[in-house]
């Protein structure tokens, strides 16, 4: 009975304490309620900026990385075997069209030349004999004083060495053009690289490369994009989000390895319509001016492609943007002034905005500062609008 009676004052007195610890939990939560309550001298609400989202046309900008090249480069080659007497340029310099930049020993071809012309006299003298022949036999002829046979042999003797004089004449100009290639002329004017055989070497006809030439004003700009941008970019196109510039000359502005911009624009003058199987990606070029020779082949520089436009697109500053577990997240103030994530779809950037693909709708308002402090669910203050997003700079 003793324990019993124990037990029955064991438990009515924890069963006291739980009711206690109740009473003093609830007191505390309105207490907590009524101290955030402004009415009741509680913590206002914090206060936000917000954009209100509004469709508008935004300019669509393109980075890549380029590469320069001369809008012409020429290997220079030798036309003739020999051995390089001169070089006749300065390297580094520009040089004109027709200008002579080496000279490849020229004695044996001037040796082929003059026997190239003795051969020819020599045919025009047996043209000249055999002429002679076929012209005494001709009235004997007639006259039926010799036989046709000997006629015959007569005139194909003159006409055998007609050919010969042709073949004769073919070999002076083929020795009289070897004469001429001893001399190697720039093919194009432009600036030259250094040469790249010594004086005194031995050179091959049509393989060895002597050096380069590059007309650099204007210059050409090569840079590459990815079959999934192609696709993107296209299907963007059809659906009417996209609109390209006409016949897709992009205007082109470069920034260079020092994070200068170039003060020249230019314009895309090409695409090519094949995908590189090696690397996946589709070569573009643009074409620009450099008339202080500012940019030079092989350099590299950040090009930017502008003149699309977006049609009606949406567009929130970068910082309004969050980070979810597998998407993007904005923060919006909805219709009863209360916190609302809102997960979202996004596309490129546009200047300092990111420009919203799905998730958002005109007149929502977006949570651009004072994110931190907004809790979903919780009532915020919207203290000043950080902008309209149909009138905010790209």
């Amino acid at each position: 009975m003793k324990r019993q009676h124990a037990k029955w004052i064991l438990f009515s007195v924890l069963l006291f304490v739980l009711v206690g610890a109740s009473l003093l939990i609830t007191a505390a939560r309105n207490g907590t309620a009524e101290s955030r309550n402004p009415q009741n001298g509680g913590l206002p609400p914090p206060e936000v900026s917000v954009v209100v989202v509004q469709p508008r046309d935004l300019p669509a900008t393109f980075e890549y990385v380029g590469q320069i090249a001369g809008i012409r480069e020429v290997e220079v080659r030798p036309r003739i075997s020999g051995i390089l007497e001169h070089w006749n340029y300065k390297e580094g310099s520009r040089v004109e069209a027709g200008q002579s930049l080496f000279t490849i020993d020229p004695a044996p071809f001037q040796a082929a030349f003059a026997k190239a012309e003795a051969d020819l006299a020599s045919t025009e003298a047996s043209l000249s004999q055999a002429s002679r022949n076929a012209a005494r036999l001709k009235p004997l002829w007639e006259a039926k004083a010799v036989s046709q046979k000997d006629y015959d042999d007569a005139v194909a003797a003159e006409e055998v060495a007609a050919a010969n004089v042709k073949a004769a004449q073919a070999a002076l100009t083929e020795a009289r053009l070897n004469l001429s290639y001893t001399r190697v002329e720039a093919p194009i004017s432009g600036i030259t690289s250094r040469a790249l055989k010594s004086e005194g070497s031995l050179v091959e006809a049509r393989q060895t490369l002597l050096t380069t030439i590059s007309q650099i004003d204007p210059i050409h700009v090569i840079f590459s994009f990815t079959e999934a941008e192609h696709l993107k970019f296209t299907r963007a196109v059809s659906e009417g989000r996209l609109k390209l510039p006409k016949d897709g000359t992009f205007d082109v502005t470069l920034k260079l390895a020092d994070g200068s911009e170039y003060a020249q624009a230019g314009k895309v003058d090409f695409t090519d319509v094949r995908v590189d199987p090696n690397t996946g990606t589709i070569e573009a070029r643009a074409v620009i001016a450099n008339p202080k020779q500012l940019l030079r082949p092989g350099q590299f520089a950040r090009v930017r492609l502008a003149g699309g436009i977006r049609p009606g697109a949406i567009a929130i500053p970068q910082r309004s943007v969050l980070e979810g577990p597998n998407t993007k997240i904005v923060m919006i103030v909805n219709a009863q002034g209360m916190v609302e994530p809102r997960p979202v779809q996004v596309g490129d950037w546009s200047g300092e905005d990111w420009v919203i693909t799905g998730g958002l709708s005109p007149g929502d308002q977006v949570i651009v500062d004072g994110v931190l402090k907004a809790r979903p669910g919780s009532p915020v203050k919207i203290a000043q609008a950080a902008g309209d997003a149909s009138t905010a700079k790209p």
